[in-house]
């Protein structure tokens, strides 16, 4: 793979078609920075760069692997399939994934991360007007060393100009094993959107290499239309009137997980994928009552069996504070999220706010979500009393973990407290 840097650094290219997912409609642009040997070798960075007036330079910097990880305790054998046998102690299925190297500063850092993939991806955000750099680097599978597969990141649902960069390897570039790939992008368009690796997608996708990213508008900051004192300045769209003002946000990867694909990935096999026929269904990355579970740090060694499923999807906020829930749906299968005993106010769908050209606001009051394969939502609620309320998807054949007995599958809990209970949140799933 050669070397495209500018000569003068720049790292600029010509705007995208399908603006990936941080850029906007014509006003993204792509491009390889540089690519290297050896696991993701690279210099080191600092992970946040002040820019000119243009905004801020944010560096990003992936790697994807494959892995192990754990499925909810007390599931039931289906065996060959699960738990694999092959699985080291404590971890059951076969996965792969991407991880968040950032702030790793050394190349041999980057490279020990190998084997070591996390479900789903890290959440990625960034504001409108930003100068993102986004580097992957693939490592390789370390339990199939025979496979030759190449890695990209297509961001799902952006306009881009020209498909060198939408990640879909039979048009565009991809990552073989030992090398890295740059781009870069200025998001231009607010909004909630998905990201997953386009080689082998059928197989990549649902093996895990899933994840969210989201624009932040420019609004942010603003006092627009009736605000509480104290209040977050928080939205989820440039939406002029403080509609989508919010207080907390949480976020939600919506997969299935098919035992059977996953053993044989590991054990040398291939699967007829018109057998599909999902054993777990997941949010971030895990079934429940392991939705409700902390969050982790997947660098950590004392993470456990879910070390390397790092992100809950347990909602809190105080009573009265207005919960912005970001849904997106990187499974094969329609979802439709139910919250007991608490409205919900969808706003926007697959990233467009819900407002026609003349103004007028199409905001949809309901208690059930319905969320296909490749859509987004993004829903606000404002719980007026305290108490545990379920979040979890109607069909109950998701609300079981390998078809063991008692609730599992896709559902979490929001907890509301009286005020004050939680503190302000510093970042998404907190």
């Amino acid at each position: 793979m050669t070397d495209l840097t500018p000569s003068d650094g720049t790292g600029r290219a010509g705007l995208g078609r399908r603006a990936v997912v941080l850029g906007g409609a014509g006003a993204v642009g792509s491009v390889l920075l540089g690519t290297r040997l050896s696991f993701g070798q690279q210099a080191a960075r600092p992970t946040v760069v002040r820019a000119a007036a243009s905004g801020t330079a944010k560096s990003v910097h992936l790697a994807g692997t494959d892995g192990w990880v754990s499925m909810p305790a007390g599931s039931p054998p289906d065996l060959p399939f699960f738990p694999d046998s092959l699985a080291p102690a404590p971890f059951d299925t076969y996965v792969f994934g991407f991880r968040d190297v950032t702030a790793m500063t050394t190349a041999q850092e980057v490279a020990a991360v190998r084997g070591k993939a996390q479900i789903s991806a890290p959440m990625l955000s960034f504001d409108e007007g930003d100068d993102v750099t986004i580097t992957l680097s693939n490592l390789g599978l370390l339990m199939r060393p025979d496979l030759f597969d190449g890695h990209t990141l297509h961001w799902h649902g952006f306009v881009n100009a020209i498909p060198l960069f939408d990640g879909v390897p039979e048009l565009s570039l991809a990552v073989p094993i030992g090398r890295d790939l740059s781009y870069f992008y200025r998001p231009h368009d607010a909004g909630t959107y998905m990201y997953h690796c386009h080689f082998e997608d059928v197989e990549h996708v649902q093996m895990g290499m899933t994840g969210m990213v989201f624009v932040r508008p420019k609004q942010n900051g603003s006092v627009l239309g009736t605000v509480p004192a104290g209040a977050r300045l928080a939205y989820a769209y440039n939406d002029g009137d403080g509609s989508t003002r919010y207080d907390r946000e949480f976020a939600f990867m919506i997969t299935e997980l098919w035992s059977a694909a996953h053993y044989r990935d590991a054990h040398i096999q291939v699967s007829d994928w018109t057998d599909y026929a999902p054993s777990f269904w997941l949010l971030n990355g895990r079934g429940y009552p392991d939705t409700i579970a902390p969050g982790g740090d997947p660098t950590s060694t004392e993470g456990g069996r879910l070390q390397y499923q790092p992100i809950s999807s347990r909602i809190t906020c105080n009573v009265g504070e207005t919960v912005l829930l970001r849904l997106s749906n990187l499974g094969y299968q329609n979802h439709a999220l139910t919250l007991d005993n608490v409205d919900m106010q969808v706003i926007a769908k697959d990233a467009s706010l819900l407002r026609g050209r003349d103004g007028y606001t199409n905001y949809l009051e309901t208690n059930t979500v319905d969320v296909g394969p490749g859509e987004s939502r993004d829903v606000l609620v404002t719980p007026h009393q305290t108490g545990e309320f379920l979040l979890y998807d109607r069909n109950y054949a998701y609300l079981g973990n390998g078809g063991g007995t008692g609730w599992g599958g896709m559902m979490t809990v929001l907890s509301v407290g009286a005020p004050n209970t939680y503190r302000p949140q510093t970042q998404p799933n907190t």
